[in-house]
């Protein structure tokens, strides 16, 4: 285990594994490191896989209140990038994380080769369909697993990877922290800022996705120029846990638009 320093001090844990290009990999909201699993070790047969826990999760420090934002979380990631040695890398971010992973394309172009963005929006919208159901809004915010795993992930990814979803579902993380990092995701707005990402842009979105509707990744690819949607049909908002073939997806991606 690794530790970078944050711009305001506070300790980041990280890790890496596998050789390449480097690939670095942003959790979702209140999600360790860890919970990136199995689709971690597939990357890292390819890329040299980087991640982290975001302040507040995991092994890192939880920092100041007033840095949770995703905008400064982006700050975080970029100091990660520097404590691993990495100038240029393949960005891959999931839910909070692509929302994380839009700030780091636009204020650290330079840092961001590609950009894949999974499961995730520009922020909230006026746009008809791009709110989250009601009903899968409580079950967020209850935090009761059996009603999260149906909105995450297909039932039998769920029984052929207990261990996967347990890790995913059960990252260390005090209501402190998940309440600000709920706040910063609920608070995320790109949207005038999205036009100035020039990475190329792979959009991966499940039809099926009641916590980040389709809509939005309609929305993102009309937003960033030259950007790629590819709608998985019946995926929730876990595909880029339970749905390998997004992987394949990604290298060819990245072999056709890396610098």
């Amino acid at each position: 285990m690794n530790f970078a320093e944050a711009p305001d001090g506070t300790e980041l844990a990280w890790s890496e594994a596998g050789e390449g290009e480097p690939l670095l990999l942003i959790a979702g909201q209140a999600t360790s490191m860890d919970g990136w699993g199995p689709t971690a070790k597939l990357l890292s047969r390819y890329f040299r896989v980087i991640r982290f826990d975001h302040r507040g999760i995991g092994r890192s420090g939880k920092g100041d209140a007033d840095r949770y934002t995703t905008r400064l979380l982006a700050e975080d990631a970029a100091a990660v990038l520097e404590a691993a040695g990495t100038d240029l890398a393949h960005v891959y971010g999931h839910s909070m994380g692509g929302r994380i992973g839009q700030w780091l394309a636009i204020d650290h172009p330079q840092k961001v080769n590609t950009l894949i963005l999974a499961a995730t929006s520009g922020g909230k919208s006026p746009e008809p369909g791009t709110q989250p159901d009601k009903a899968a809004m409580e079950a967020l915010v209850s935090g009761d697993v059996s009603r999260l795993e149906p909105l995450f992930f297909d039932a039998e990814w769920v029984c052929a990877n207990p261990e996967a979803t347990h890790v995913f579902f059960n990252s260390r993380a005090s209501a402190w922290a998940k309440a600000r990092h709920f706040k910063a995701s609920r608070e995320h707005d790109a949207w005038n800022e999205l036009s100035a990402i020039k990475a190329p842009t792979l959009i991966l979105h499940g039809t099926g996705d009641a916590l980040t509707p389709l809509p939005n990744a309609t929305l993102l690819r009309e937003h960033i120029q030259g950007s790629v949607l590819v709608r998985v049909p019946g995926a929730g908002h876990g595909l880029h846990l339970d749905h390998p073939e997004t992987l394949d997806w990604i290298r060819q991606f990245v072999a056709r638009k890396a610098r």
